[in-house]
């Protein structure tokens, strides 16, 4: 396989409502700073931008919204952070994720809309980068349901998140890795750093990073470090140097300056 200059990778946490996905994204991150590696955690829907807003007041059973309008509006909210998603891992920023595009897949289609078929959902996204991993909480919606907080939501109720459970099935693949999400916080912690850490090396050696869903290679942005070389080198190559010398008696004094700048002045003895 091709490599890649090295880059960040981008973790993704899937799961049902509930099932311990924002504990053990923290916990990750912390695990990997500890190791050096520059890591940052996102929450989608990122629900500080004015589309976020506008997700989080339906979610939060504040607005009603016809199906297809708000499974527009999830991915519009993942499309606004794509160029920074994309910079930060061509900088080598891995990425941590609690939700992306497989869930706003597996929700729209767990509502059984014939024309937001899963296939139609997948093909809204296909513009952004896919996980180099896919952490998937395991834990079955009555486990889930008896869990604090739980039903707070438009979308925590023990049918839907079955539902759910079944459309992430149809998604999962190679890149895909179940965690038993019933044991304890550490024990579900370890299970989850045997499977990043490898993910994490591989970005970092320089493993392409493909689009959704096909896994074919995505062009990453010039990281800054390597935007700065090709500047300086460019500048150095296109720079011709003007020597002067000006003679006082027997003293010889020698100056340069590029092609292009103000002559310096000479200097006199």
């Amino acid at each position: 396989m091709a490599t890649a200059p090295p880059r960040g990778a981008l973790i993704v946490f899937e799961g049902g409502d509930r099932c311990g996905k924002t504990t053990q994204c923290s916990k990750i991150v912390e695990r990997l700073k500890s190791q050096g590696v520059d890591a940052v955690m996102w929450r989608f829907p990122d629900r500080s931008t004015s589309i976020g807003a506008a997700i989080n007041a339906y979610l939060s059973n504040q607005s009603q919204l016809d199906d297809a309008v708000i499974h527009m509006l999830f991915v519009a909210n993942r499309l606004e952070k794509r160029e920074e998603m994309l910079r930060l891992l061509a900088g080598g920023t891995t990425l941590v994720l609690d939700r992306y595009s497989y869930s706003g897949v597996a929700y729209t289609a767990a509502k059984a809309v014939a024309h937001l078929s899963i296939d139609y959902c997948k093909s809204l996204e296909v513009v952004l980068p896919a996980a180099d991993l896919v952490v998937h909480m395991s834990m079955s919606p009555e486990a889930t349901a008896a869990r604090g907080g739980y039903g707070e939501e438009r979308y925590e109720k023990v049918e839907f998140q079955a539902r759910v459970m079944e459309a992430f099935a149809q998604l999962r693949d190679e890149r895909w890795a179940a965690i038993d999400a019933a044991g304890t916080i550490d024990a579900i912690h370890e299970q989850v750093a045997a499977v990043v850490e490898p993910a994490v090396r591989r970005a970092q050696e320089g493993a392409p990073l493909g689009r959704l869903w096909d896994y074919v290679p995505m062009e990453l942005p010039a990281a800054p470090q390597r935007q700065q070389q090709q500047q300086s080198g460019a500048v150095a190559a296109d720079t011709v140097v003007e020597v002067k010398i000006a003679q006082s008696g027997a003293a010889a004094k020698v100056e340069a300056s590029p092609v292009g700048a103000s002559p310096a002045p000479l200097l006199s003895s």
